[in-house]
């Protein structure tokens, strides 16, 4: 029986921009996660992960930058999105730039974060020398308390923080590793999740994790928010707004899940400014780590070669694949439509014959549920085992009514077909002259396997792997015997 989890509390890092609050976030967590780079306001969602600090457990947010803006405008999307991190912590750490030291905007924050009552512990980042560290203490005008001295760039004075924060957590808030023991945690999670993204529970009770991935501006964080029936992601009019793979829970009709929003995914050579190369390899390693893929498209328009492009990145890595036509509310939903567009995603991605593409609106909610439902289906598919004498059978018969092709003059032997794993089904074909066989007939083997075991819309692997022959060793034991006697 699992122990108990122990209680945890709950981070939040602000501060206006450019303090390093997401470099402290990826410290806390152990792991590079949130991205980094020198201009300010890299962040905009808040992003969450679980963090140590000694032995303190805890979750830790990454918060976008405070700034004074208009409530309707995207800094004021961001900033409602950082006032309800701080109205959800449980405790605040506050940055300043111990170079700059503390400045107007920081003095105005500063009563932002007051007026929310939590604990709060003033960090002075960036004190990486001795002019730093002193001039870390022009925040005790913030009067926020004593300001802890850090560099978490370089890993300094965090056994400060580590003293500050625990002496501002509830004790019945505290986690600690009893023994040097560590939380209690699904194996398969840590070796495949990116630090920072685990999410709660123990084994047996895993959600699936889900990737919602697309162009620009397709509405991904729309279609999130609506699923999980809050505003948690930040969204508007401008393409482009996310730019860190969020991963948010989410759960329906029973099932967990832990959904992944994503930047959006232009052409490489349109790509030019590093933070968009960043957000691009955030997202391809959220698809890496997802098991099923929701491939959000326009139902306005027809498939574009970057929506074929990223299909094929998801069965490339070998994960499931849903097609959302989202924005379904703005068209006319003509007769036929979806089974026309069915039929283009076989035609143009026959490698996942059958995938299932579904009409949905982020924004009204209309077919949220049919996607769903899509995604524990493919999720299901993607998890199949199949019975080796089934195998064995099916290949008999294919066989029979059809054997491989005979090449110079010889025809490739094909013994045995088995199943060693599954997510997604691979197969090993036991056979001679491997590299004889056409690869038109591998792919007739393939798709002989999805359509007669309803595999639709996951990756095969199918693996050739030659027999050994058992008379080989004896026969080279043989010549050398008589190249010894004749000598």
């Amino acid at each position: 029986m699992p122990v108990d989890t122990p209680m945890t509390f709950t981070l939040a890092i602000v501060g206006r921009p450019n303090v390093g609050k997401s470099t402290l976030f990826n410290r806390l967590v152990g792991r590079r996660v949130a991205l980094v780079d020198g201009q300010p306001g890299v962040t905009r969602d808040r992003r969450e992960g679980f963090g140590r600090l000694g032995d303190l457990d805890f979750t830790v947010v990454d918060t976008a930058g405070l700034e004074e803006s208009a409530g309707a405008s995207l800094l004021g999307r961001m900033r409602a999105q950082t006032e309800a991190a701080i109205g959800a912590a449980d405790v605040i750490l506050f940055l300043i730039d111990a170079r700059a030291g503390v400045v107007p905007a920081d003095q105005s924050f500063a009563d932002l974060v007051r007026k929310a009552g939590k604990p709060v512990v003033v960090v002075a980042n960036k004190s990486e020398g001795r002019a730093q560290a002193n001039a870390a203490y022009e925040a005790f005008a913030l009067g926020l308390g004593e300001p802890v001295a850090i560099s978490a760039e370089h890993d300094d004075g965090l056994a400060d923080l580590y003293e500050a924060v625990r002496a501002v957590v509830p004790a019945d808030k505290r986690t600690q590793a009893a023994n040097g023991d560590e939380l209690p945690a699904d194996e398969a999670q840590a070796d495949e999740m990116p630090a920072g993204a685990e999410p709660k529970g123990v084994a047996g009770n895993r959600p699936i994790r889900v990737a919602v991935v697309g162009r620009p501006n397709a509405g991904k964080s729309t279609l999130i928010n609506r699923l999980i029936g809050t505003e948690r992601l930040l969204t508007g009019p401008e393409a482009g707004i996310t730019r860190d793979a969020i991963a948010v829970e989410a759960e329906w009709e029973g099932r967990r899940f832990l959904v992944y929003d994503t930047a959006g995914l232009r052409k490489r050579s349109k790509i030019a400014e590093k933070l968009e190369k960043l957000s691009a390899a955030d997202a391809i390693e959220a698809i890496r780590f997802a098991e099923v893929v929701v491939l959000l498209t326009d139902a306005r328009t027809s498939f574009e070669e970057q929506d074929l492009r990223i299909a094929d990145l998801a069965e490339r890595e070998g994960r499931a694949l849903v097609i959302g036509l989202n924005k379904w509310d703005l068209t006319e939903g003509a007769p036929g439509a979806i089974a026309k567009r069915r039929g283009e995603a076989d035609h143009r991605l026959p490698q996942l014959k059958g995938l299932p593409v579904v009409a949905v609106s982020g924004l009204t909610g209309v077919g949220l549920d049919r996607l769903m439902q899509a995604v524990v289906a493919i999720h299901a598919i993607w998890n199949r085992r199949l019975p080796t004498p089934a195998l064995n059978r099916w290949l008999d018969s294919t066989l029979a009514a059809h054997p491989p092709p005979a090449v110079a003059g010889r025809r490739p032997r094909l013994n045995y077909l088995t199943q060693p794993k599954a997510r997604p089904p691979s197969f090993v074909l036991f056979c001679t002259r491997a590299d004889a066989l056409p690869e038109a007939y591998r792919r007739y083997l393939i798709n002989g396997l999805r359509e007669y075991f309803d595999l639709p819309g996951t990756p095969i692997r199918l693996t050739l792997r030659e027999k050994v022959n058992p008379y080989a060793g004896r026969a080279q034991a043989r010549s050398r015997k008589a190249s010894r006697s004749s000598a």
